[in-house]
């Protein structure tokens, strides 16, 4: 792992696209051996909205986008029940290659340790920067203690804005993927969980603090 993670590989742009190509030769920690590709946030560069989960999964990582497989299925159908159209929102991950373990065939997803999250975060941040919404939520437990500190915790903080140097508004919720493992009888009041903090988030674009929205440079 390169001790200065991967600030040196970031250009010193404002172009989101630019951003999303220098990403695939970043060597700021060893995630990238075993990756098919680095996946880099989509979403309008004026986005007021914007959802960061953990890292990218099996289908992410093939496709090269953030949430396009059933943890990003199940994210669109909280977002709808949440009335937020996702082509409206900037979607990425604080990790941006596919972390995993071989099962067989399959590719079964590990946590990021705390070392390969710090070594990714300064593309999140650069991401941040240029975005500039309005309302950030994190998926899950991962994302919210790289964002808001390690000693944030997810299930006694989640719903609910947070002091933070980032955007003026900022929450956690669960990650639609622990609504996917979850126990049967305990999917659907997950599910509701999620679109209502979603809905919240939508209520915070509209509140008193928000910002009009931006042009896109």
């Amino acid at each position: 792992m390169n001790p200065a993670g991967a600030e040196p590989y970031i250009p010193s742009t404002k172009s989101l696209h630019r951003l999303s190509a220098a990403v695939q030769d970043c060597r700021g920690c060893d995630l990238y051996r075993g990756a098919s590709q680095a996946v880099f946030g989509r979403g309008p560069r004026d986005a007021d909205l914007m959802l960061v989960g953990e890292q990218p999964g099996h289908s992410e990582d093939l496709e090269g986008a953030p949430f396009v497989g059933p943890a990003g299925a199940l994210l669109d159908r909280a977002l709808e029940r949440a009335g937020i159209d996702r082509g409206a929102v900037y979607v990425t991950n604080v990790v941006k290659h596919f972390k995993y373990v071989r099962e067989g065939k399959r590719r079964i997803h590990k946590t990021p340790n705390q070392g390969e999250i710090e070594a990714c975060r300064p593309w999140l941040f650069r991401e941040l920067a240029l975005v500039d919404p309005s309302v950030l939520v994190c998926l899950g437990a991962t994302a919210a203690r790289a964002v808001l500190g390690p000693g944030f915790r997810l299930l006694k903080e989640r719903g609910r804005f947070v002091a933070s140097t980032l955007p003026p508004r900022t929450l956690a919720t669960i990650h639609p993927s622990a609504v996917l493992r979850a126990r049967d009888y305990e999917r659907a009041w997950l599910f509701d969980l999620l679109a209502a903090d979603l809905s919240l988030a939508l209520a915070g674009l509209e509140g008193p603090r928000a910002r009009p929205r931006r042009r896109a440079v």
